[in-house]
């Protein structure tokens, strides 16, 4: 009984600091001064918009080639002055990055190619807040890792409820 409580109790420890890990890498991503728009590409309009969501898709996904990739890897991209990323070429370490050139994260999944969050979420009732979106903002790690953290329109305007 004294084991099995000890065990119960070792999970649970390993669980709370896997998730605060999780959160401490998160929170470090959102502090990012790496911030990029990723211009997004229709999607089917009898899917665009279930429930609270608005489903979302990427151009740069469709400039990478999806034949001979790992199932996980980097894309290299320059973002433009405008802050949107355009697809370079695939990551192939050990070369170096030319200046302005950054990682973004790639998985394959399903023989899709995905980048980022394929979902964004508001509160009920605020759909037509967000329905001239026209690029996602990310925050963007030294390791390709990103983040959504907002839409834009095609002004690049922030899209929504005002952020305080």
């Amino acid at each position: 009984m004294k084991l099995r409580l000890l065990i119960m109790w070792g999970v649970a420890a390993v669980v709370l600091v896997v998730t605060n890990v999780l959160i401490v890498q998160k929170e470090r991503l959102l502090a990012s001064p790496q911030s990029i728009l990723l211009e997004l590409t229709p999607v089917d309009p009898r899917s665009m918009i279930q429930g609270d969501y608005l489903a979302l898709a990427y151009a740069i996904a469709r400039e990478a080639p999806e034949q001979d990739l790992p199932a996980d890897g980097q894309l290299v991209v320059a973002v433009g002055a405008d802050q949107v990323a355009r697809y370079l070429r695939v990551y192939a370490p050990p070369i170096a990055l030319a200046p302005g050139e950054l990682l973004l994260r790639y998985r394959i999944r399903d023989g899709r190619l995905h980048i980022g969050s394929e979902a964004f979420f508001f509160q009920e009732g605020d759909a037509h807040l967000y329905s001239n979106a026209r690029y996602g903002e990310f925050r963007v790690g030294a390791d390709g890792e990103s983040i959504l953290t907002g839409l834009r329109d095609e002004h690049f305007a922030v899209l929504g409820l005002a952020r305080h």
